[in-house]
């Protein structure tokens, strides 16, 4: 971890969390929510309960009260979250809505939601848990501010599993994309800036639809830039001149995505170079179609709404690596390109949790302990994030809290 130290005009760890936990009904509960914050920014580490325990007192009895606050108390973590956005909406200039995912590998079989999962990205199944976040993003950072918990079968139709670890019996299985939209519809609650583009790749996080991600980002009126398989099934787009055949579906031309950039030449795609983001490197060819998505509606009509696809071909073959619809039909290629690149930065913000506030620390096992332990990580880091700039240590590594 780089050197940082807490910069003393900014905002005071107290003064953060008497912003962020105001809402918290108890005065002890808020004293025990800044204590947690400040240990999480503070212990190096391992973040166990008993280290951060001892980070606030030298007292045995300070680890069981903090396991006690994030374990057991009945606290409602929404209207943290909530305020937490707003928060994070003020110190930053968020450009997207991104749908991101938290991997918490564990070892046994009896924390709420733990699953075995195979994970792309390493190429392998892990026992885990996952949380589907939502996360604040600008041109080259991100934070997150909401957090659900992926509940497989084997847990929501489980009524021991359910009473155990103490599941709500309003919450029942919700696929990856119903998370997602649910994540939406919550932000655009409490956000106080108008609405963003969402900003999503359903695959990577292990969803299975990402049609159904689309129509429901749709439904609400939202703008988007998707990743999408390149099976998706598409036609072309009202915008194209295409002979429709005879006696044939009205949506015209329906198609596997992948097929519009490996076979056509130029008749329904269009090819352009954009300069690199930075500055550096290589041009990059993009290559996009507007298409439509075969939907039924009510009464056996259907849904005729023109999007954008897009790809950035590789320079070693035609094939591209990534394909990508959006709704923003009208909007700039690179401001397209700068969307995509935000997924990454909500992926880096997780490593940097997982390295250095303690993500992959929990040690309780409930349902309501996992939202606690992920509103606090994720409060810890925003602070960390908007409230420090690295400084000089002569080769040490040191935090400097603001007082």
């Amino acid at each position: 971890m780089a050197a940082y130290a807490l910069t003393a005009h900014r905002t005071s760890v107290p003064v953060f969390a008497e912003r962020i936990f105001e809402c918290l009904p108890r005065v002890d509960q808020r004293r025990w929510a800044q204590s947690y914050v400040h240990s999480l920014l503070t212990t190096p580490g391992k973040k166990s309960v008993k280290r951060l325990a001892e980070t606030i007192s030298p007292s045995p009895a300070t680890s069981q009260s903090l396991h006690q606050f994030v374990n057991a108390s009945p606290w409602d973590w929404m209207p943290v979250r909530a305020e937490l956005s707003r928060w994070v909406e003020h110190e930053m200039t968020p450009r997207a809505w991104v749908i991101g995912q938290a991997v918490l590998r564990k070892r046994g079989e009896h924390s709420c939601g733990v699953h075995r999962r195979f994970l792309a990205s390493s190429g392998r199944s892990v026992t885990c848990q996952v949380g589907v976040g939502m996360f604040l993003s600008s041109y080259d950072q991100a934070a997150p501010v909401d957090w659900r918990l992926l509940l497989p079968g084997s847990w929501t139709k489980d009524p021991e599993r359910r009473v155990r670890t103490r599941i709500p019996a309003e919450v029942g299985p919700r696929s990856i994309e119903q998370h997602a939209l649910d994540l939406v519809d919550t932000l655009a609650d409490t956000s106080r800036t108008a609405p963003l583009p969402v900003v999503a790749d359903l695959e990577a996080l292990g969803g299975t639809s990402a049609t159904a991600l689309v129509h429901g980002l749709a439904l609400r009126g939202r703008d988007f830039v998707v990743a999408v398989p390149e099976s998706l099934q598409v036609a072309v787009g009202r915008h194209l001149r295409v002979q429709r055949p005879q006696g044939g579906d009205a949506q015209g031309l329906v198609l596997a995505a992948r097929s519009l950039f490996e076979f056509d030449a130029g008749t329904l795609t269009r090819v352009e170079s954009v300069a690199p983001w930075d500055g550096h490197g290589r041009h990059a060819t993009v290559m996009s179609s507007f298409v439509r998505i075969p939907q039924p509606g009510r009464g056996g009509e259907r849904i005729h709404r023109t999007y954008r696809l897009f790809a950035v071909r590789p320079d070693n073959g035609r094939q591209p690596v990534q394909l990508w619809l959006t709704s923003l039909t009208h909007a700039r290629t690179e401001s397209l390109l700068a969307l995509t690149r935000m997924l990454a930065h909500a992926g880096e913000s997780v490593r940097e949790m997982s390295d250095d506030f303690g993500l992959q620390d929990f040690e309780g096992r409930s349902y309501p302990g996992w939202h606690h332990h992920m509103t606090l990580v994720s409060a810890a880091y925003a602070y960390s994030r908007f409230n420090r700039r690295p400084v000089p240590t002569g080769g040490g590594e040191r935090l400097l809290v603001a007082a």
